[in-house]
């Protein structure tokens, strides 16, 4: 069938009846009719009805170098037919020299690894961690952040909608985020000073002890809707965290991997130095994969007495280091800033043309579009963005969205997508904007 002109199914898929029927309903899915995907295949997946669809959003900016990418299943299988499970309980070697490559490639002083399976658990390893260094037990986090799902993370999460019980765990306070588009300060871009970096200062000065544990905070804002901070944000807000005798986190679970072109890691193009980083989703192109890495004398103040069941699994680091070793041999950073120079462009133009897109914003292949009924008084406009997302899947592409108001198309291509995705892409953004 065209991948641009899909037909409505008349009768429910199968597995889209079971997910209702047994699955808790909070596991929601995209679109009035859900989709069941079947197959992948670089940057494309099909669905149990055999339409083919442009994948844009990656499995939440998970797959990054391409569905079902033949190097990477090479070691996937490879591993799998010698061995695959051991616990953290024994050495293994893929592990290991998945740990000295990380210690590579990571910027500053970070060192030493601890592996688990989700981004939730890389960032509660994270701010146990801070705590145990530091002695302290207070962490900074942002609004419009997002930091998982166990009691730790919703307790930091910064968004009503992702936060089903009041904060669990005491200690963790939001400051103001860098939504520029949105300034918190009504501050314009030439008179902004980074007001947002200094609420830091203000909320450890008036809702802390006045000494923390760290300040914890994503690069880019992922499911705030790809909000970037201002020039000069992370170095004032580090120096800032560690005057107040806290640790720097940055939580790279979507950022991470060369998705914001060039750089490994997002907070590399601030210039600064964390103390730790967390990652996960796109490290090993859709296995399951937990990450925290640390200075040495951060993590040596962890207690010797830990356990990650499938932290470090042999499977899932053999994956990660094909991932890696993949973005380096074809250079994917630099196609991550190069193409996705070319979709800022192509976006920007469509910017130009549909009202109801009021801000372009992003890095590399991490790029999103906000949408309003006015750009004057920015109001939200989350119905266009649901019949966009709708039109689009029905022309063949699938994108993805975000944003504490629901207005927020989010897009994170594969790190070898092409010039020919991203025109794919904008033109049924295009054709969509045009009837929604």
């Amino acid at each position: 069938m065209n991948a641009n002109s899909q037909e409505t199914r008349s009768t429910v898929s199968d597995a889209v009846r079971k997910h209702k029927e047994f699955l808790f309903p909070a596991v929601a899915t995209y679109y009035d009719e859900p989709l069941a995907l079947v197959r992948g295949e670089g940057e494309y997946v099909w669905d149990d009805a055999g339409n083919r669809y442009l994948d844009c959003f990656g499995g939440v900016l998970t797959v990054s170098v391409g569905h079902a990418n033949p190097t990477v299943n090479e070691a996937v299988i490879a591993q799998n037919q010698r061995l695959q499970h051991t616990s953290a309980l024994y050495a293994n070697e893929n592990q290991s020299n998945l740990a000295e490559k990380l210690a590579e490639i990571t910027p500053g002083r970070l060192k030493k690894s601890f592996f688990t399976s989700s981004g939730t658990e890389a960032d509660d390893t994270a701010i146990t961690a801070a705590k145990l260094a530091t002695g302290r037990h207070e962490i900074v986090v942002l609004r419009h952040s997002y930091s998982g799902r166990s009691a730790t993370a919703l307790s930091a999460v910064g968004h009503a909608n992702w936060r089903p019980l009041p904060a669990q765990v005491a200690g963790i306070v939001h400051a103001m985020a860098p939504y520029c588009y949105r300034c918190p300060f009504d501050a314009t871009p030439d008179n902004c000073g980074a007001a947002c970096a200094n609420d830091v200062q203000d909320v450890i000065q008036t809702t802390t002890t006045g000494q923390i544990a760290a300040f914890m905070a994503e690069p880019i804002l992922g499911v705030g809707g790809f909000i970037v901070p201002p020039a000069g944000y992370f170095e004032r807000v580090y120096e800032i965290a560690r005057n107040y005798g806290g640790l720097c986190v940055a939580d790279e679970v979507q950022t991470g991997w060369g998705r914001t072109g060039d750089k490994w890691f997002g907070i590399e193009h601030w210039g600064v130095e964390p103390d730790i980083i967390t990652s996960a989703k796109g490290m090993a192109n859709g296995i399951p994969i937990g990450w925290t890495i640390a200075t040495p004398e951060v993590a040596d103040a962890f207690p010797g007495l830990t356990f990650a069941t499938f932290g470090g699994n042999p499977v899932s680091t053999a994956a990660a280091m094909a991932v890696i070793k993949l973005i380096e041999d074809e250079d994917l950073r630099t196609n991550a800033r190069v193409v996705g120079d070319y979709l800022r462009q192509r976006l920007g133009d469509l910017q130009d043309k549909h009202p109801a897109i009021g801000d372009v914003r992003g890095m590399g292949l991490m790029q999103g579009l906000e949408l309003v009924r006015d750009r004057t008084t920015k109001e939200p406009a989350p119905d266009v963005l649901l019949r966009v997302f709708e039109e689009t899947k029905r022309r063949g592409v699938l994108i993805g969205k975000g944003g504490l108001y629901g207005n927020v198309i989010r897009t994170g291509m594969m790190l070898n997508a092409t010039v020919d995705n991203v025109d794919e892409l904008v033109d049924a953004l295009d054709a969509s904007f045009a009837i929604a």
